[in-house]
């Protein structure tokens, strides 16, 4: 669902809930049975997915709405085996496979991509 959502690659960057506030208008959009994705009416930017099930879960925030998410090193990648051919990630981090990653984590069936 994140490459549909995307058009490809999916980044983001985790905050505790506590930690974010939000101002302005916000339209979320329930994806599924436990999470939301969030974006600015106003210019249709993504601005984060979430689970539902918990108050208190993090926030999958887009780093394009920091400037200083340049400097972010990558922590992790998942759904590795779905990756585009024209876009593969450098680096010595954390790497989990779409069957990895969704053996540890709620998750779609069935979405095929």
């Amino acid at each position: 669902m994140c490459q549909r959502w995307s058009g490809g690659l999916f980044l983001c960057f985790q905050a505790q809930a506590e930690a974010v506030s939000v101002e302005g208008k916000v339209t979320r959009y329930p994806s599924s049975h436990f999470a939301e994705r969030a974006f600015c009416p106003r210019c249709g930017s993504h601005l984060w997915m979430r689970d539902t099930t918990t108050p208190d879960s993090p926030y999958e925030l887009m780093p394009g709405l920091f400037d200083e998410a340049r400097d972010w090193p990558l922590r992790s990648e998942i759904y590795t085996d779905r990756a585009f051919a024209s876009v593969r990630l450098e680096g010595d981090h954390p790497r989990a496979t779409a069957s990895e990653y969704e053996a540890k984590n709620p998750h779609l069936e069935g979405d095929g991509i």
